[in-house]
């Protein structure tokens, strides 16, 4: 046992935000508490739990989540809850580096040894996915996931739609598994539209088919389409979860450990689902810190089915050389053989960060901006 002595953050690039606690025994685990475009607001969220937390037992992990949680009154949302992801992850590290094991043990020990995986191509605004998808097969992929359409509005010509379906179909003709991410930008006359024009393709998943607050919608499109449904990435709790698994809605939940209270939380989440035959497939586009505490949970988690990697995403390669590989010393544990990536048996996470690296990274690291569309006629839409 030890307490608290030092909760640090660190805004790093191309967009992620990590945070270190060091116990008084100078015990030490690693976090991430990335909100990606809201930096700033989960800075302050961390500047007023280290003066809360300091001086809390380290291990006692459970007390601390449920005082940040029911004693916030204000509860919940993306910003409490992904700070709160970076102090819980960083405690799990904390404790298993302590007890020298691998933090999946700590869990109840592994269901798996390796982990599928899969990787993104296409872009914000999707193109050249053949060349991207060949290239990521070369890298041991065997499913990726690209953006289904660029902004769309309302209501759109059919036509928009059109090349959503082709680059499914050339990606698919590749011997590729392919998830399409709606990403929230349609709305239901074009999202039940596309949904029903994939489906002869068999895409892996349909991801935010539609926006999470409009629930009823999707349940509405899950009556419609045999193509599995997946969300869950603006989901930040086991409380916003639960309409979804209640009323049958989605085939494949995708929590981000980073957004939703961290290791604590999105075992609790998944235990849920598998009482509903849902799988989880973490939504991970972030840095290599959430990626590893995802691959501890995947490790222990048997309700899980396929984890998401950031490799060379293009929000990391628009920011320049930074990317999953950097702020490790070891970057071979994310080789990618076969479609699979070996469980880490490191101890706590499984990685070692690159701690000077860090530091001098974050010295200087300006917050990553939120994007955003907007249609020919001035209007704002859906990103």
């Amino acid at each position: 046992m030890g307490k608290i002595k030092t909760i640090e953050y660190f805004r790093v690039l191309p967009r992620w935000l990590f945070v270190k606690i060091t116990d008084e025994h100078r015990n030490y685990g690693w976090g991430e508490a990335t909100l990606e475009g809201h930096s700033q607001a989960v800075e302050g969220c961390l500047d007023a739990m280290i003066q809360r937390f300091v001086g809390y037992e380290a291990d006692n992990i459970e007390h601390l989540w449920q005082t940040a949680h029911r004693h916030s009154f204000y509860r919940g949302g993306p910003v409490l809850m992904s700070a709160l992801a970076g102090i819980d992850i960083a405690l799990w590290d904390l404790l298993s580096r302590r007890l020298n094991l691998p933090l999946h043990v700590l869990l109840g020990g592994a269901v798996r040894h390796k982990i599928k995986v899969y990787s993104w191509i296409g872009g914000d605004r999707p193109r050249d996915v053949e060349a991207a998808a060949k290239e990521r097969y070369a890298q041991g992929f065997r499913a990726v996931k690209m953006n289904a359409t660029e902004d769309v509005d309302w209501l759109d010509s059919p036509s928009a739609l059109e090349t959503s379906v082709e680059r499914c179909r050339i990606v698919k003709a590749l011997g590729m598994d392919v998830g399409l991410d709606f990403h929230g930008r349609l709305h239901k006359p074009m999202a039940k539209q596309l949904a029903k024009a994939l489906e002869p393709h068999n895409p892996l998943f349909i991801e935010e088919p539609l926006l999470s607050e409009h629930y009823e919608g999707i349940k509405q499109l899950s009556g419609l389409t045999t193509i599995p449904i997946a969300l869950g990435e603006r989901l930040y709790s086991r409380w916003d979860v639960k309409r979804f698994l209640h009323d049958t809605s989605i085939d494949v939940l995708q929590p981000d450990i980073s957004h939703c209270g961290g290791i604590s939380e999105i075992r609790r989440i998944a235990s849920m689902a598998e009482a509903y035959d849902v799988a989880i497939a973490p939504h991970c586009p972030l840095g290599p810190i959430a990626l590893a505490a995802c691959m501890q949970v995947a490790m222990c988690t048997p309700n899980f089915t396929i984890q998401e990697m950031g490799l060379t995403i293009h929000y990391n390669t628009e920011a320049g050389a930074y990317d999953i590989n950097n702020y490790i010393k070891d970057k071979r544990v994310w080789d990618v053989r076969e479609g699979y990536v070996e469980g880490l048996s490191g101890i706590g996470l499984g990685i070692e960060v690159d701690e000077e690296e860090v530091r001098s990274v974050a010295k200087e690291a300006n917050a990553w901006p939120p994007k955003g569309f907007v249609g020919p006629d001035g209007s704002i839409r859906e990103w």
